[in-house]
Formats: structure tokens, sequence, C-alpha cells
């Protein structure tokens, strides 16, 4: 017997849920926009609400917008998320990060500039380890100008980007039109 599992659908205010369509209302408030993979999560507004409550205090972290960036990439690569690899790519990009880094980090490598280096290795073994990372690495994470808190935001960034990974592995969301030119696979 074959299991035929129905597609997600790609929500707009119109289509989502009463509490999935405020979700995508605010969403659109911040960022001016509603990316596909946030249209899929709006079928569960409390995911996507919880998104993005866990994006505000990201943002909070104490990295600059490219570190977060450098964050997601790692993280979506890690994870395999083929759709937030080609997002935060198009984020990195504009928010100044070096197409050679962000090249280097879609290649499981580290980035150009060593600070950001420094960073994606972090959460490249904070990844790979389940969050044991070791000494050493974090050793160079702090020698590159990073906090102990900031440390801990790693943890906090890694799992912001976890729920968009997994979210992005169940519902498949389509490639947006501005995403296509960063398609990884």
């Amino acid at each position: 017997m074959t299991t035929t599992i129905p597609a997600y659908p790609v929500h707009t205010p119109e289509t989502a849920s009463p509490a999935g369509a405020d979700q995508l209302k605010r969403l659109h408030a911040a960022v001016g926009a509603i990316p596909n993979l946030a249209a899929t999560m709006a079928e569960s507004p409390e995911l996507l609400g919880g998104f993005l409550d866990l994006r505000e205090r990201y943002a909070q972290a104490g990295f600059t917008g490219a570190e977060i960036q450098v964050l997601s990439i790692v993280s979506a690569v890690e994870n395999d998320c083929g759709w937030c690899v080609a997002f935060h790519t198009a984020m990195a990009l504009k928010e100044g990060v070096s197409r050679e880094s962000v090249d280097a980090l879609r290649r499981k490598q580290d980035a150009a500039d060593p600070r950001l280096a420094a960073l994606g290795a972090f959460a490249r073994a904070m990844v790979r380890g389940r969050g044991h990372v070791a000494p050493e690495v974090l050793g160079a994470f702090l020698a590159a100008g990073y906090s102990q808190r900031q440390a801990l935001g790693v943890v906090l960034g890694m799992g912001f980007s976890l729920l968009a990974n997994y979210a992005a592995h169940l519902t498949h969301p389509p490639l947006d039109a501005f995403l296509k030119p960063h398609a990884w696979a």
C-alpha cells in the first residue's frame, strides 16, 4: 500500500487560518515579504509564531546582520536545507558578506574573513557535536573577539535555524523567485 502525503500549502494571509494569517501579517510588517518557507510554516501558527518570537530574541544576541547570516548558512549547510542555504546566501550578500566567504561556507569551508571563519567554525563544531565543542574551537572563537555571551548566542542561533531547517525538510517549500540564483544542492 502506498501512502500519498499531501503537499503543504504555501499560505497567504487569505488562505491561512486566522492565527496563521496574523503571523504572516506580522512577518510581512517586519521584513516586507512572506518567504515561501514561512508561508508553509503558517500551517502551524504556533510554529510560525514561536519562530518569529525567537527571531526577535536572536536579533538581540550581540551579532551583526552579517554574522547572523554566516551562522544561518552554516546551520543550513550542515542540516542539508537547500531552501535555507539559498535564502541565507541572498541575505548574507545583502548584509555585505563577501561572495568568497559565502561560497566557502556553502562548501563547508571557513569564510575568507578570519573573524567570520572563527564564528562559522564554532557553529559548525556545535552542530556536528550536538552542542559539544572542543576547547580549542571555543578558544579560537573567543580569540577572534567574540564573548562567552555570544557563544551562548550561537546556541540560540542554531536553535532558531534548526526550526527553519526542519520545517523546510517537512514542508518542501518551493524556492522563491528571488532565491533561484542562489539555489544549492
